[in-house]
């Protein structure tokens, strides 16, 4: 007999933005960047947990799951996307390490939704009350070092975490930033691989 799921999930918010221009001259086409939020109980409120690893794999089923949803939502299927990231903000009843419980499972998941990723998925978490912002980060998901690619995305819901919630949060994008032309890590070359360093 299956064990009942430690996570129910209340709503799930997706959200995508193509950016055509920004000041200088017009890209081939649009930077496409997009989330998905995920609003679930925290089952580990209330007093503290030593081991919070029966968590993982239910998590990481929920990020391929919310991977696949932005994936459809992103347009052009998983091929086209080459930025990755994560998130969580949790309740004010839950603490920081409740946060850190998504990071491996849920990069896991979105890599097996996108078939593909060897750089590290960035991640950020923090604790906060009902509407709070996360900036989470994005990188290039095969080279962590690829500069243009450097960038963040917004996310939040606007009633939620409640307490003794979390949100789940997985961004991804097509494109790195609108006439991204400084210095530092690496430019991709013509087949789309790192060159020299910038």
């Amino acid at each position: 007999m299956d064990a009942a799921p430690l996570f129910t999930t209340r709503k799930v918010c997706v959200s995508v933005e193509d950016t055509h221009h920004e000041f200088g001259p017009t890209p081939d086409g649009p930077r496409v960047r997009g989330a998905v939020a995920a609003v679930v109980n925290n089952p580990f409120v209330g007093c503290y947990v030593e081991d919070l690893s029966p968590a993982a794999e239910e998590l990481r089923r929920l990020g391929e799951q919310l991977g696949e949803l932005l994936i459809s939502h992103m347009g052009g299927g998983p091929d086209v996307i080459d930025g990755y990231g994560k998130g969580a903000i949790v309740g004010a009843a839950g603490e920081i390490e409740h946060g850190a419980m998504w990071h491996i499972p849920g990069g896991g998941g979105m890599r097996v939704a996108l078939g593909r990723g060897e750089a590290i998925v960035p991640s950020t978490k923090k604790v906060g009350p009902p509407g709070a912002r996360l900036d989470v980060p994005l990188t290039h998901l095969e080279w962590s070092y690829v500069g243009s690619h450097y960038d963040a995305i917004e996310v939040g819901v606007h009633d939620a975490p409640r307490a003794d919630e979390l949100v789940l949060i997985l961004a991804m994008s097509i494109g790195g930033r609108v006439n991204a032309r400084l210095a530092g890590g690496f430019d991709l070359g013509d087949r789309g691989q790192p060159g020299v360093p910038a």
